[in-house]
Protein backbone atom coordinates (compact mmCIF):
# COMPACT_ATOMS: atom_id res chain seq x y z
CA UNK A 1 0.00 0.00 0.00
CA UNK A 2 1.22 3.47 -0.81
CA UNK A 3 3.09 5.54 1.77
CA UNK A 4 0.66 7.70 3.79
CA UNK A 5 2.94 10.74 3.91
CA UNK A 6 3.43 10.67 0.12
CA UNK A 7 -0.33 10.51 -0.44
CA UNK A 8 -0.96 13.42 1.98
CA UNK A 9 1.69 15.47 0.19
CA UNK A 10 0.12 14.76 -3.19
CA UNK A 11 -3.37 15.63 -1.95
CA UNK A 12 -2.06 18.95 -0.62
CA UNK A 13 -0.34 19.65 -3.95
CA UNK A 14 -3.46 18.91 -6.00
CA UNK A 15 -5.57 21.10 -3.69
CA UNK A 16 -3.17 24.00 -4.26
CA UNK A 17 -3.39 23.44 -8.01
CA UNK A 18 -7.18 23.40 -7.81
CA UNK A 19 -7.18 26.76 -6.01
CA UNK A 20 -5.04 28.26 -8.77
CA UNK A 21 -7.11 26.86 -11.64
CA UNK A 22 -10.35 27.91 -9.94
CA UNK A 23 -9.06 31.47 -9.48
CA UNK A 24 -7.89 31.62 -13.12
CA UNK A 25 -11.29 30.38 -14.24
CA UNK A 26 -13.06 33.20 -12.37
CA UNK A 27 -10.64 35.83 -13.70
CA UNK A 28 -11.11 34.59 -17.27
CA UNK A 29 -14.89 34.54 -16.82
CA UNK A 30 -14.88 38.18 -15.71
CA UNK A 31 -12.65 39.24 -18.61
CA UNK A 32 -14.76 37.20 -21.01
CA UNK A 33 -17.97 38.97 -20.03
CA UNK A 34 -16.45 42.40 -20.64
CA UNK A 35 -14.80 41.46 -23.94
CA UNK A 36 -17.85 39.52 -25.16
CA UNK A 37 -20.02 42.62 -24.85
CA UNK A 38 -17.60 44.50 -27.10
CA UNK A 39 -17.50 41.91 -29.87
CA UNK A 40 -21.27 41.38 -29.84
CA UNK A 41 -21.79 45.13 -30.28
CA UNK A 42 -19.12 45.43 -32.96
CA UNK A 43 -20.04 42.45 -35.15
CA UNK A 44 -23.31 43.75 -36.69
CA UNK A 45 -21.68 47.06 -37.57
CA UNK A 46 -18.48 45.46 -38.92
CA UNK A 47 -20.35 42.82 -40.93
CA UNK A 48 -22.70 45.37 -42.47
CA UNK A 49 -19.81 47.66 -43.28
CA UNK A 50 -17.98 44.75 -44.89
CA UNK A 51 -21.00 44.00 -47.10
CA UNK A 52 -21.15 47.65 -48.12
CA UNK A 53 -17.42 47.61 -48.82
CA UNK A 54 -17.73 44.61 -51.13
CA UNK A 55 -20.67 46.13 -52.96
CA UNK A 56 -18.93 49.48 -53.16
CA UNK A 57 -15.81 47.90 -54.60
CA UNK A 58 -17.82 46.30 -57.36
CA UNK A 59 -19.65 49.55 -58.03
CA UNK A 60 -16.34 51.41 -58.30
CA UNK A 61 -15.07 48.78 -60.71
CA UNK A 62 -18.17 49.14 -62.88
CA UNK A 63 -17.74 52.93 -62.86
CA UNK A 64 -14.10 52.41 -63.88
CA UNK A 65 -12.86 54.23 -60.79
CA UNK A 66 -9.54 52.80 -59.67
CA UNK A 67 -9.71 51.21 -56.23
CA UNK A 68 -6.12 50.89 -55.05
CA UNK A 69 -7.20 48.50 -52.28
CA UNK A 70 -8.69 46.04 -54.76
CA UNK A 71 -5.94 45.98 -57.36
CA UNK A 72 -5.29 42.75 -59.20
CA UNK A 73 -2.23 40.90 -57.96
CA UNK A 74 0.01 38.05 -59.04
CA UNK A 75 -0.36 36.28 -55.68
CA UNK A 76 3.40 35.95 -55.46
CA UNK A 77 4.15 37.84 -52.25
CA UNK A 78 1.98 36.70 -49.36
CA UNK A 79 1.63 38.08 -45.84
CA UNK A 80 -0.07 35.81 -43.30
CA UNK A 81 -1.11 37.46 -40.04
CA UNK A 82 -1.40 34.97 -37.17
CA UNK A 83 -3.41 36.17 -34.18
CA UNK A 84 -2.67 34.07 -31.10
CA UNK A 85 -2.31 34.92 -27.39
CA UNK A 86 0.48 36.18 -25.16
CA UNK A 87 -0.20 33.59 -22.46
CA UNK A 88 -0.89 29.88 -22.36
CA UNK A 89 -3.22 27.82 -20.15
CA UNK A 90 -5.97 28.05 -22.77
CA UNK A 91 -6.10 24.51 -24.12
CA UNK A 92 -5.50 24.04 -27.84
CA UNK A 93 -6.28 27.69 -28.65
CA UNK A 94 -2.79 28.58 -29.89
CA UNK A 95 -1.82 25.25 -31.40
CA UNK A 96 -5.02 25.23 -33.47
CA UNK A 97 -4.41 28.65 -34.99
CA UNK A 98 -0.82 27.67 -35.82
CA UNK A 99 -2.05 24.47 -37.48
CA UNK A 100 -4.56 26.51 -39.48
CA UNK A 101 -1.82 28.86 -40.67
CA UNK A 102 0.32 25.90 -41.72
CA UNK A 103 -2.67 24.43 -43.52
CA UNK A 104 -3.26 27.70 -45.40
CA UNK A 105 0.35 27.70 -46.60
CA UNK A 106 0.31 24.01 -47.55
CA UNK A 107 -2.97 24.15 -49.45
CA UNK A 108 -2.79 27.56 -51.14
CA UNK A 109 0.69 29.06 -51.13
CA UNK A 110 3.24 26.25 -51.07
CA UNK A 111 4.91 27.41 -54.29
CA UNK A 112 5.31 30.93 -52.90
CA UNK A 113 6.59 29.50 -49.61
CA UNK A 114 9.25 27.45 -51.35
CA UNK A 115 10.41 30.59 -53.17
CA UNK A 116 10.63 32.49 -49.86
CA UNK A 117 7.72 34.78 -50.74
CA UNK A 118 5.54 33.99 -47.71
CA UNK A 119 6.01 36.34 -44.74
CA UNK A 120 4.36 36.12 -41.33
CA UNK A 121 3.22 38.79 -38.92
CA UNK A 122 2.35 37.68 -35.39
CA UNK A 123 -0.02 39.29 -32.93
CA UNK A 124 0.48 37.20 -29.80
CA UNK A 125 3.65 35.85 -28.19
CA UNK A 126 2.73 32.17 -28.59
CA UNK A 127 2.54 32.42 -32.36
CA UNK A 128 5.77 34.45 -32.45
CA UNK A 129 7.64 31.88 -30.34
CA UNK A 130 6.61 29.06 -32.67
CA UNK A 131 7.58 30.88 -35.87
CA UNK A 132 10.89 31.98 -34.38
CA UNK A 133 11.77 28.37 -33.55
CA UNK A 134 10.90 27.39 -37.11
CA UNK A 135 13.09 30.27 -38.37
CA UNK A 136 10.41 31.50 -40.74
CA UNK A 137 10.38 34.88 -42.45
CA UNK A 138 8.66 37.41 -40.16
CA UNK A 139 7.89 41.08 -39.79
CA UNK A 140 8.56 42.69 -36.39
CA UNK A 141 6.08 41.21 -33.88
CA UNK A 142 3.11 43.16 -32.52
CA UNK A 143 2.55 41.16 -29.35
CA UNK A 144 2.12 44.22 -27.11
CA UNK A 145 -1.08 45.01 -29.01
CA UNK A 146 -3.02 42.57 -26.80
CA UNK A 147 -1.95 44.34 -23.60
CA UNK A 148 -3.90 47.48 -24.53
CA UNK A 149 -6.44 46.37 -27.07
CA UNK A 150 -8.23 49.42 -28.46
CA UNK A 151 -9.32 50.48 -31.92
CA UNK A 152 -6.63 53.18 -31.99
CA UNK A 153 -3.76 50.78 -31.22
CA UNK A 154 -5.02 48.21 -33.74
CA UNK A 155 -5.47 50.91 -36.39
CA UNK A 156 -1.75 51.64 -36.32
CA UNK A 157 -0.95 48.03 -37.20
CA UNK A 158 -3.72 47.85 -39.81
CA UNK A 159 -2.48 51.03 -41.47
CA UNK A 160 1.07 49.68 -41.62
CA UNK A 161 -0.20 46.49 -43.30
CA UNK A 162 -2.28 48.52 -45.76
CA UNK A 163 0.71 50.72 -46.66
CA UNK A 164 2.86 47.65 -47.27
CA UNK A 165 0.17 46.33 -49.60
CA UNK A 166 -0.14 49.62 -51.48
CA UNK A 167 3.64 49.86 -51.89
CA UNK A 168 3.69 46.43 -53.54
CA UNK A 169 5.61 44.73 -50.73
CA UNK A 170 2.78 42.18 -50.53
CA UNK A 171 0.19 41.06 -53.06
CA UNK A 172 -2.17 39.33 -50.63
CA UNK A 173 -2.77 39.60 -46.89
CA UNK A 174 -4.46 36.73 -45.01
CA UNK A 175 -5.80 36.85 -41.45
CA UNK A 176 -5.71 33.61 -39.45
CA UNK A 177 -7.41 33.62 -36.04
CA UNK A 178 -9.92 31.98 -33.71
CA UNK A 179 -13.38 33.45 -34.08
CA UNK A 180 -15.44 33.51 -30.91
CA UNK A 181 -18.66 31.50 -30.95
CA UNK A 182 -19.21 30.79 -27.27
CA UNK A 183 -17.11 30.10 -24.18
CA UNK A 184 -16.52 26.48 -25.21
CA UNK A 185 -16.28 26.82 -29.01
CA UNK A 186 -13.93 28.83 -31.25
CA UNK A 187 -14.15 28.72 -35.04
CA UNK A 188 -10.81 28.67 -36.82
CA UNK A 189 -10.93 31.35 -39.51
CA UNK A 190 -8.68 32.29 -42.40
CA UNK A 191 -9.93 35.23 -44.43
CA UNK A 192 -8.64 37.54 -47.11
CA UNK A 193 -7.89 41.01 -45.75
CA UNK A 194 -6.31 42.52 -48.86
CA UNK A 195 -6.99 43.01 -51.71
CA UNK A 196 -10.63 43.93 -51.11
CA UNK A 197 -13.00 41.51 -52.78
CA UNK A 198 -14.99 42.93 -55.66
CA UNK A 199 -17.62 40.19 -55.89
CA UNK A 200 -21.26 40.84 -55.16
CA UNK A 201 -22.18 41.32 -51.53
CA UNK A 202 -24.00 38.54 -49.67
CA UNK A 203 -27.19 40.51 -49.32
CA UNK A 204 -27.74 41.69 -52.87
CA UNK A 205 -31.22 43.08 -52.26
CA UNK A 206 -30.29 45.37 -49.38
CA UNK A 207 -27.00 46.51 -50.92
CA UNK A 208 -27.47 47.93 -54.39
CA UNK A 209 -24.65 47.70 -56.88
CA UNK A 210 -25.29 51.25 -58.09
CA UNK A 211 -24.16 54.09 -55.76
CA UNK A 212 -24.39 57.83 -56.00
CA UNK A 213 -21.00 59.11 -54.85
CA UNK A 214 -20.90 62.03 -52.44
CA UNK A 215 -18.59 63.87 -52.61
CA UNK A 216 -16.79 61.55 -55.09
CA UNK A 217 -15.58 58.02 -55.68
CA UNK A 218 -12.00 59.12 -55.04
CA UNK A 219 -12.92 60.54 -51.63
CA UNK A 220 -14.71 57.34 -50.73
CA UNK A 221 -11.60 55.32 -51.58
CA UNK A 222 -9.52 57.71 -49.52
CA UNK A 223 -11.74 57.81 -46.42
CA UNK A 224 -14.36 55.06 -46.21
CA UNK A 225 -12.45 52.02 -47.47
CA UNK A 226 -9.41 52.49 -45.16
CA UNK A 227 -11.74 52.99 -42.19
CA UNK A 228 -13.68 49.86 -43.09
CA UNK A 229 -10.48 47.83 -43.40
CA UNK A 230 -9.30 49.02 -40.00
CA UNK A 231 -12.60 47.97 -38.46
CA UNK A 232 -12.35 44.52 -40.07
CA UNK A 233 -8.84 44.16 -38.69
CA UNK A 234 -9.95 45.29 -35.22
CA UNK A 235 -12.86 42.84 -35.30
CA UNK A 236 -10.51 39.93 -36.08
CA UNK A 237 -8.14 40.83 -33.22
CA UNK A 238 -11.02 41.39 -30.79
CA UNK A 239 -12.66 38.13 -31.87
CA UNK A 240 -9.44 36.27 -31.09
CA UNK A 241 -9.06 38.11 -27.78
CA UNK A 242 -12.56 37.10 -26.66
CA UNK A 243 -12.06 33.53 -27.88
CA UNK A 244 -8.84 33.33 -25.87
CA UNK A 245 -10.61 34.13 -22.60
CA UNK A 246 -13.38 31.68 -23.45
CA UNK A 247 -10.84 28.94 -24.16
CA UNK A 248 -8.92 29.69 -20.97
CA UNK A 249 -12.07 29.70 -18.86
CA UNK A 250 -13.11 26.34 -20.31
CA UNK A 251 -9.62 24.88 -19.87
CA UNK A 252 -9.43 26.03 -16.26
CA UNK A 253 -12.93 24.70 -15.57
CA UNK A 254 -11.88 21.28 -16.85
CA UNK A 255 -8.63 21.45 -14.90
CA UNK A 256 -10.53 22.29 -11.71
CA UNK A 257 -12.91 19.38 -12.26
CA UNK A 258 -9.99 17.03 -12.92
CA UNK A 259 -8.25 18.20 -9.75
CA UNK A 260 -11.43 17.57 -7.76
CA UNK A 261 -11.60 14.06 -9.18
CA UNK A 262 -7.96 13.43 -8.34
CA UNK A 263 -8.47 14.63 -4.76
CA UNK A 264 -11.42 12.29 -4.38
CA UNK A 265 -9.43 9.32 -5.69
CA UNK A 266 -6.37 10.15 -3.60
CA UNK A 267 -8.50 10.58 -0.48
CA UNK A 268 -10.01 7.15 -1.05
CA UNK A 269 -6.53 5.70 -1.57
CA UNK A 270 -5.31 7.43 1.60
CA UNK A 271 -8.20 6.04 3.65
CA UNK A 272 -7.54 2.54 2.35
CA UNK A 273 -3.84 2.84 3.14
CA UNK A 274 -4.58 4.21 6.60
CA UNK A 275 -7.06 1.41 7.30
CA UNK A 276 -4.52 -1.16 6.17
CA UNK A 277 -1.88 0.37 8.41
CA UNK A 278 -4.24 0.29 11.41
CA UNK A 279 -5.13 -3.33 10.67
CA UNK A 280 -1.45 -4.26 10.51
CA UNK A 281 -0.79 -2.55 13.84
CA UNK A 282 -3.67 -4.45 15.48
CA UNK A 283 -2.35 -7.73 14.09
CA UNK A 284 1.10 -6.97 15.45
CA UNK A 285 -0.32 -6.23 18.93
CA UNK A 286 -2.41 -9.42 18.91
CA UNK A 287 0.50 -11.48 17.66
CA UNK A 288 2.75 -10.07 20.41
CA UNK A 289 0.17 -10.79 23.10
CA UNK A 290 -0.20 -14.35 21.85
CA UNK A 291 3.56 -14.80 21.88
CA UNK A 292 3.78 -13.61 25.52
CA UNK A 293 1.07 -16.09 26.58
CA UNK A 294 2.96 -18.90 24.95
Amino acid sequence: MANLKAIRTRISSVKSTRQITSAMKMVSAAKLRRAQDKILRLRPYANKLHDILVGLSQSLAEAEIENIYARASSREKILIIIISSNRGMCGAFNSNVIKEARSVVAERYMKQFEKGNVTFLTIGKKGFDYLRKQKLKMLPERNNLLNQLTFDTVSVVAEDVMNRFLSGEFDRVILVYNQFKNAAVQNLTSELFLPVETGAADDKESIPADYIYEPSGEEIIKELIPKSLKIQFYKAVLDSFVAEHGARMTAMHKATDNATGMIRDLTLLYNKARQAAITNQILEVVSGAEALRG
